[in-house]
């Protein structure tokens, strides 16, 4: 072999040398990685209200393993979160998320940084917990979930839609459902009072069940009787149940929904505030909104479904019942300060989908010819022969919304449902109430300031529902992460759009939206009460 041959030969030999060398490394390196993930140059808000720090996140199966330096090397893979603000998952704790299976990635969650949802709200949920979390388990889900027992549901499945007092055996079958429910995972009891058959309950009713979830260590959720022109007496009514129960008190979406008491709110948070100062466990959510959303059966007096259906639409057809049933909505209308239905929109009318987007006059004079109030209320009234419709309602004011969501023990859910993106017909909230708190009232309007909204997100909700070891960013908590830029978040003005400005979102060490695209894992789990 020539000098020259020589030379070529342990060059290349040395170069192979080389490159296996690196290759070995890598793969020790890969081997004994001391994290997953690290999220460097990261300017964490940590959910508990203190200011913001910068740091690195060292995160390895699925946990929080170092707040502090990363190295590069220490870790398979590496994001840097420079510019950006990380913050726990938010925590989303009245939700109608119980059709999670259905939509297992819950795009319009993820996407506004949410993380854990509670589903079961205003007293409609599965009836049989266990199944729904096996279902749920089996599809695989995005986000971390727990649920509620509805004590709707609960009413339904022994005493139908009848309005009366439950008998002692009737009674007896409902604590047993609730009981069930809590043994399989419920992490409380709910109600919604305002809809049929959870209308038509006394308070004692409602003691009665509530005790059976309380006994578990689980927690009342309440949709009121009330949120406008009685509100102080629902919250009366709220606070007296807990008093014979000793059990923490969910006040859910918070709202003065009357004109004719815009301006309560101070009043109705100094009961709470009251209440706390003698010892009782109470919190609040609401969103950052001042329309909510419900069905159109909310508007017509309780007693008119009482029977179901059949009952119901019978009702509706006869002259003299129909005389009574809109002397009522029309009192109704005026003692809450409205002059008509205008406040009202469709956003959803299976019998017609074009009357989608219109207000209630706008379908009478489409309907009727008319838009008088007695031409909106007759409306109204065919839109529930044919199935009835999910509404819109415009009925908050800006102040009491504002006074409500800053309050220190109030804090952001959105009563949304899991919705497909680019469904026009859902609240703006089902995709935009975590991004429009921080971009219009933190950024925009300083209601609050940022480290406080991200409380009122993660460690405010977390601790309240004892999902631990969530709602914090520490060594040791759940790596549920959202990063998002402070300086361009905000929600989309287009309904059904994902909004702006939360680029990376993490659920259990593993991203499920990454550079604002959703990436299709599904590391969730089922939160049972007070564990995981």
């Amino acid at each position: 072999m020539s000098s020259l041959h020589r030379v070529a030969w342990l060059g290349a030999a040395l170069s192979a040398a080389v490159m296996a060398g690196a290759i070995a490394l890598r793969a020790a390196q890969t081997s004994t990685a001391l994290f997953d993930l690290a999220i460097i140059n990261a300017r964490i808000i940590d959910g508990t209200g203190a200011p913001a720090r910068t740091a690195d996140i060292g995160i390895r199966d699925g946990r929080i393993t170092r707040i502090g330096k990363v190295n590069a090397a220490e870790a398979r893979e590496r994001l840097d979160a420079k510019g950006l603000t990380v913050a726990p998952g938010f925590i989303d704790v009245h939700t109608h998320g119980d059709n999670v299976a259905d939509r297992p990635l819950a795009e319009n969650f993820t996407r506004m940084g949410v993380t854990s949802i509670v589903a079961g709200n205003c007293g409609t949920s599965a009836l049989n917990v266990g199944e729904a979390f096996e279902r749920i388990q089996e599809a695989g889900i995005a986000v971390n979930f727990a649920t509620l027992i509805g004590h709707n549901t609960v009413r339904a499945a022994v005493m139908g839609s009848a309005n009366r007092d439950p008998g002692l055996a009737e009674l007896k079958a409902m604590q047993i459902l609730v009981f069930k429910a809590m043994a399989e995972g419920a992490v409380g009891f709910s109600t919604g009072l305002q809809y049929v058959p959870g209308v038509y309950a006394k308070p004692n009713e409602i003691v009665e069940l509530a005790r059976v979830a309380g006994n578990e260590g689980g927690i009342y959720a309440t949709h009121m009787r009330n949120e406008g022109t009685a509100v102080e007496e629902s919250i009366a009514e709220s606070i007296r149940a807990i008093r014979r129960l000793d059990m923490p008190l969910e006040i859910s979406h918070l709202k003065i929904d009357s004109p004719s008491r815009w301006g309560s709110s101070p009043s109705v948070l100094k009961m709470i505030d009251d209440a706390r100062a003698l010892g009782m466990r109470i919190q609040a959510d609401a969103y950052a909104y001042t329309s909510g959303a419900s069905s159109l059966s909310i508007r017509f007096p309780a007693w008119v479904f009482d029977g179901g259906d059949a009952a119901m639409r019978a009702r509706l057809h006869d002259p003299a019942a129909w005389l009574k049933i809109k002397a009522e909505m029309e009192a109704m209308l005026a003692e809450r300060g409205f002059p008509d239905l205008s406040w009202a929109t469709i956003a959803n009318y299976a019998a017609d989908p074009t009357m989608n987007g219109l207000t209630i006059p706008q379908v009478a004079r489409k309907m009727i010819g008319d838009s008088s109030e007695a031409s909106q209320l007759e409306a109204a009234r065919i839109l529930m022969l044919n199935g009835g419709a999910s509404m819109i309602y415009a009925f908050m004011s800006d102040d009491d919304v504002d006074r409500i969501l800053k309050h220190p023990m109030v804090s952001v859910a959105s009563d949304a449902g899991v919705n497909a993106g680019g469904d026009q017909t859902a609240h703006p909230r089902a995709f935009g109430n975590t991004a429009r708190v921080l971009g219009e009232y933190v950024r925009e309007r300083k209601i609050m300031t940022l480290e406080e909204a991200v409380r009122k997100m993660t460690s405010l909700p977390a601790t309240f529902f004892k999902f631990e070891g969530r709602g914090v960013i520490r060594e040791g908590a759940a790596a549920d992460l959202v990063l998002f830029d402070p300086a361009t978040v905000k929600d989309a003005a287009t309904a059904g759009a994902f909004p702006a400005g939360i680029p990376h979102v993490l659920v259990n060490g593993v991203f499920v939206v990454r550079d604002g695209r959703t990436t299709g894992a599904k590391p969730g789990s089922i939160l049972l009460r007070g564990r995981h």
